[in-house]
């Protein structure tokens, strides 16, 4: 009988043990959002195409304003549905990778917000038109700063 060496039986199980923790790098996204808002639908596709599991949770505008304001998400900020990821807020149309960058630098602050609706942002898509806009970083004071621009198209 050939024994090997244990050397060689750790490498294996190490590279399944770092494969088992890559697979489960899934954020999960809590959503809430009014239940006939078709952008909002939308978005949420446009989180799950890009690797979010998303769980919504549909209540009456009335509802969703009160969580907004139990958020603390200044009313300038505010949109249309409001998201919950690893302890921060995503309010509006948010594009994933800036959602995802968010969680890789994890500041100190609220999270992000796309105030309004603007046409061209994940889940107001129409055509090729994006109006300009910006993806706000909000503190916990109630102000914010540029986190990422997208162009007019």
């Amino acid at each position: 009988m050939r024994f090997l060496p244990i050397s060689t039986l750790l490498i294996p199980m190490t590279a399944a043990v770092s494969l088992a923790w890559a697979e489960d790098t899934t954020h999960r996204i809590s959503v809430m959002k009014t239940e006939s808002c078709g952008c909002c639908n939308a978005w949420v596709s446009h989180l799950e195409e890009h690797g979010f599991e998303v769980e919504t949770t549909n209540m009456s505008q009335g509802a969703l304003n009160r969580f907004k304001d139990r958020s603390a998400i200044a009313p300038r900020y505010k949109s249309c549905h409001t998201g919950m990821v690893d302890g921060y807020v995503i309010e509006g149309h948010v594009p994933a990778s800036d959602i995802m960058e968010l969680l890789t630098q994890k500041p100190d602050a609220l999270g992000l917000s796309v105030p309004r609706m603007p046409i061209g942002s994940p889940g107001m898509e129409m055509g090729d038109t994006r109006d300009a806009y910006n993806v706000l970083l909000m503190d916990n004071e109630g102000n914010a700063e540029v986190f990422s621009s997208y162009a007019a198209q």
